[in-house]
C-alpha cells in the first residue's frame, strides 16, 4: 500500500472510473485510509480535488464525511476549509451534520454550531440524534444562550431523548453556564443512574459559582452513592475547599487521592497548589511543587500568588525569577499583586521590566493593573501614555478598561480626561457611569454627579450598591445634605438596592460633616445591621470637625472594639484633644497606641516630575536637591509672612512650647515640600499635581491657596478623601472638607 510519503501519483489512480466499475474499484478503502493519515492540510487539499475530479467518491457519504472531520479535527485542521467542503456535499448524512455542529460548538464562533443545528432540521432527511444534541447544547453553553438551550431541552424531551445520560449531562453544564443552578440540580436529581460525569458536572457548577459547601456536601453524597470519582472530581472538590478556606478538609481530600490511587494529573497538582496557597499553607504548597517534574506556567503563577498575597514579595519575586518561561499571565500576576497590596511604585517597576524584556505582550488585565498603580501614585504622565498605548495598539476599550482609565484620570486630577474618555464610551455599563460618578464626587463637583445619575437613569442603566456609594459620597464632600437623605431613602424603594453598612457610613458622614451629630447618632442607633468600623470612623471624623470630645469617646470605643489595631482610631482622638489643648490625654493616647505596638501612618506626599513619581515624608532631607528644595521653601515663607501669613499653630499635633519651634515644625508637612519641588521642577502653566496618603491640615490647607495666587500656578492635591483644587487663593472644596 502507498505511504503519505510516496509521490502523489502512487496512489491516485491512473484509469478513469466509471459507474460500472466504481464497486469494482478495489483503491476506494486505500483512499479513505489515505484521508485518515494526512499530515498537513496540502494533503488533504490533494485528495478533495481528486473527489471533486472523480465526483462518484465525493457523493459517497463515508468519504466527504472522512474528509471533513479531518479538517476540523486533525493537529492541522482548518474550521473554514471544513466548512467549504460540507458545502459541497449535496446531501451530507446526519453524521456529517454532527461532525461540523461538533466542531464549532468548541471554536470561537459557537454560534455557527447553533445556526448549522438549524439548517440540519431543514436540510436533513433524518432527524437530529442523541449524538447531535450535546455538541448543540455545549455550544449553548459557550454562549450562555438560555432561551435556545432551553429549546434544546424541550426538544430532547419531545423527541424521546430525555433519558439519554451524555445530553442529560450536557444540560447540566448548560443551565450552570448560565447561572441557573437550581435548573442544573433539577436535572441532575432526575438523571435515574448518574455516571461519574454526572456528579462531576454539578459538583464542579457549584464550586465554580462560590457555593463551596453545597459542591463538598455533593462529594460526601457521591460516596454514599457508590460513585468512583477521578482526577475530575477531585479539581472541583479542591477548587471549593480553596474557596471555602477549609485547609483541613483539603488536607483530607489529598490524602483521599493518595489512598485511592487517583490520577495525579497536572491539572490536579495544579489545584491542590491552589488550595494549599488560598488556605494560606505555603510550606506544604512549596513540597508539592518541588516535586513537579515539569511545572507549567499555572504551576508558577500560583505559587508566585501565594507568596504576594501572604505578604512574602520577596519569595514571590524569586519564584518569578528563576520561572523559565514567564507569560504574560506570570507577569500579571506579581504586578496585580503588587497594585493590590500597597505596593503601586513597584507595580510600575515591574511593567517597566515587562517592556524592556519583551518576552510577554500586556494584555488588557496588566494595563488595569497599572493603570490602578497610577491611581495610586498619581503617576497621569504614565497613565497617559498607556491609553497612548491602547489607541495605538488597538486595543478595544471595554467597560473594565474605560473604568480604569476614567479612575485613573480623576483620581490625577484630569477630570477633562476623564471625561473625555466617558463620553467616548457607546455602550456604558454600570462600572462606568459609577466611576465618572465617583471623579466628579472626590472634586467636590456634587450638583454635576447628581445630574450624571439622572442621566443614567435616562440611560435606562440600573444603579448598584457601588453607585450609591459614590453618589453619597458625592452628597457628603458638596454639603448636599437634603439630596442625600433623599437618594438614601430610596435605594431600597424606588431602585431595590438595600443600604449596606457602607451607605450608612456616608450618611453618618453626610451628617457629620454638617454639624447634624444628633442625628447622624439616631442613625446609627436604629441601623437594622450591626454598625461596621467604617460608620464610627466616619462619627468619629465628623467629631474632630466639630470638636465634640464626649462623642468621639463613645465613637472612637467602638471602632477599636471592632478594629483594635486601627491606628487612625488613636490618631483621630488624639488629634482632637491635641486641638482642645488636652496634651495629658494626648500622651494617655500615645502610650495605648506604644504598648500595643501600633505606629501611626507617616504622612508622605508625591508627585510626579517628567513620568518619574518623587516622595517626601514630614521634614525629609532625602532628596538629591534637599537643599533647593528648603532654599525654595524659606522663599515661600517668607513671601507669605509678607502679605499677613499667620501659621495656624493650632493644626499643629504636638506638645510644643516654644513659638518658633511651632512655626518651623508646621513648615516641614510633607506637602509643603512636595509643592516646593513641583516650584521648582516645572514651569507655568502645568498644574503642581500632589497625592498626600492622609487628610491634609487646615494649616497645609491655607498655604496652598497662598501659593497659588502668589505664584499664579494652580495646585492640585488629593487627600486621602478627596481632591482639592487650589487657584487663585481659593480652593474648589469651599473650605468644606
Amino acid at each position: 500500500m502507498a505511504t503519505l510519503h510516496a509521490p502523489f501519483s502512487s496512489f491516485i489512480p491512473h484509469r478513469h472510473i466509471t459507474t460500472q466499475n466504481y464497486d469494482q474499484y478495489s483503491d476506494h478503502q486505500q483512499l479513505l485510509s489515505l484521508i485518515d493519515r494526512c499530515y498537513d492540510l496540502k494533503q488533504v487539499k490533494r485528495i478533495h480535488a481528486y473527489l471533486l475530479r472523480f465526483g462518484h467518491l465525493f457523493f459517497d457519504p463515508y468519504s466527504a464525511s472522512r474528509l471533513v472531520t479531518v479538517c476540523a479535527f486533525s493537529p492541522f485542521s482548518s474550521l473554514d476549509y471544513a466548512r467549504k467542503v460540507f458545502d459541497q456535499i449535496p446531501q451530507p448524512n446526519v453524521f456529517t451534520w454532527n461532525t461540523l455542529i461538533r466542531a464549532y460548538a468548541s471554536s470561537r464562533k459557537p454560534n455557527q454550531s447553533l445556526l448549522i443545528f438549524s439548517k440540519m432540521r431543514h436540510q436533513c432527511f433524518d432527524p437530529p440524534n442523541k449524538y447531535t444534541y450535546p455538541f448543540a447544547i455545549k455550544a449553548a453553553s459557550e454562549l450562555s444562550a438560555l432561551r435556545e438551550g432551553r429549546v434544546f431541552h424541550g426538544m430532547v424531551i419531545k423527541t424521546s431523548l430525555g433519558s439519554d445520560i451524555f445530553i442529560l449531562n450536557s444540560l447540566i453544564h448548560f443551565y450552570a453556564a448560565c447561572g441557573e443552578l437550581d435548573e442544573a440540580f433539577k436535572v441532575f436529581v432526575k438523571i435515574p443512574k448518574r455516571d461519574v460525569v454526572s456528579w462531576n458536572s454539578m459538583i464542579t457548577a457549584y464550586a465554580q459559582a462560590d457555593y463551596p459547601e453545597k459542591a463538598l456536601e455533593l462529594f460526601r453524597r457521591m460516596e454514599l452513592d457508590k460513585v468512583k470519582p477521578n482526577d475530575v472530581t477531585m479539581v472541583g472538590v479542591l477548587s471549593a475547599c480553596a474557596k471555602n478556606l477549609d485547609l483541613d478538609f483539603g488536607r483530607w481530600v489529598h490524602s483521599y487521592i493518595e489512598r485511592n490511587e487517583i490520577d495525579m494529573d497536572l491539572i490536579l497538582t495544579n489545584s491542590m497548589l491552589d488550595m494549599y496557597t488560598k488556605c494560606r499553607s505555603l510550606e506544604e504548597a512549596k513540597r508539592i511543587f518541588d516535586k513537579m517534574h515539569e511545572p507549567d506556567s499555572v504551576s508558577w503563577t500560583t505559587m508566585i500568588v501565594g507568596y504576594a498575597k501572604s505578604g512574602d514579595f520577596d519569595a514571590a519575586r524569586n519564584v518569578f525569577d528563576m520561572m523559565p518561561n514567564r507569560d504574560i499571565a506570570a507577569w500579571n500576576a506579581l504586578i496585580s499583586a503588587y497594585e493590590q497590596s500597597g505596593h503601586p511604585k513597584e507595580a510600575l517597576s515591574l511593567f517597566h521590566e515587562l517592556q524592556v524584556a519583551a518576552t510577554a505582550k500586556p494584555d488588557q488585565l496588566t494595563l488595569v493593573s497599572v493603570l490602578s498603580a497610577c491611581s495610586q501614585l498619581g503617576a497621569v504622565d504614565l497613565g497617559g501614555w498607556i491609553h497612548i498605548y491602547i489607541k495605538k495598539q488597538g486595543l478595544k476599550l471595554n467597560c473594565h478598561l474605560t473604568t480604569s482609565l476614567i479612575d485613573m484620570y480623576s483620581k490625577c486630577g484630569d477630570m477633562d480626561k476623564a471625561l473625555e474618555v466617558f463620553q467616548s464610551m457607546d455602550q456604558k455599563d454600570v462600572y462606568v457611569w459609577s466611576a465618572m460618578i465617583a471623579g466628579l464626587a472626590m472634586h467636590g463637583c456634587g450638583r454635576a454627579a447628581v445630574e450624571l445619575f439622572f442621566q443614567m437613569q435616562e440611560a435606562k442603566v440600573k444603579p448598584n450598591a457601588v453607585t450609591f456609594t459614590n453618589l453619597l459620597c458625592a452628597c457628603s464632600h458638596a454639603g448636599l445634605v437634603e439630596e442625600g437623605r433623599l437618594y438614601f431613602n430610596q435605594m431600597l424603594t424606588v431602585y431595590g438596592v438595600a443600604p449596606e453598612a457602607k451607605h450608612y457610613a456616608c450618611m453618618v458622614d453626610i451628617l457629620g460633616r454638617a454639624g447634624l451629630l444628633e442625628e447622624a447618632v439616631e442613625l446609627i442607633e436604629k441601623m437594622p445591621i450591626s454598625p461596621g468600623a467604617s460608620v464610627w470612623g466616619a462619627l468619629l471624623g465628623a467629631c474632630r470637625i466639630h470638636g465634640d470630645v464626649e462623642l468621639a469617646e463613645k465613637a472612637c470605643k467602638h471602632l477599636l472594639e471592632l478594629e483594635p489595631r486601627n491606628h487612625g482610631a488613636y490618631v483621630l482622638l488624639s488629634n482632637i484633644y491635641a486641638k482642645l489643648g488636652k496634651w495629658d490625654a494626648v500622651s494617655r493616647m500615645r502610650k495605648l497606641m506604644r504598648n500595643a505596638g501600633i505606629k501611626k501612618e507617616p504622612g508622605c506626599s508625591s508627585i510626579e516630575v517628567n513620568g518619574m513619581v518623587h516622595e517626601f515624608l514630614v521634614g525629609d532631607n532625602s532628596h538629591p536637591i534637599s537643599k533647593k528644595i528648603y532654599s525654595k521653601l524659606d522663599e515661600i515663607v517668607s513671601r507669605l509672612k509678607s502679605i499677613g501669613y499667620v501659621p495656624k499653630k493650632d493644626h499643629l499635633l504636638q506638645n510644643v512650647e516654644e513659638e518658633d519651634v511651632k512655626e518651623h515644625a508646621l513648615y516641614l508637612h510633607s506637602e509643603k515640600l512636595a509643592i516646593a519641588f513641583g516650584l521648582i521642577s516645572t514651569d507655568y502653566p502645568t498644574p503642581v499635581r500632589i497625592v498626600k496618603n492622609l487628610r491634609i491640615c487646615g494649616d497645609c490647607h491655607s498655604v496652598a491657596k497662598l501659593i497659588s495666587q502668589l505664584y499664579n500656578r494652580e495646585i492640585l492635591l488629593r487627600d486621602r478623601y478627596r481632591f482639592h483644587h487650589f487657584k487663585d487663593g481659593h480652593c474648589s472644596c469651599m473650605d468644606y472638607w
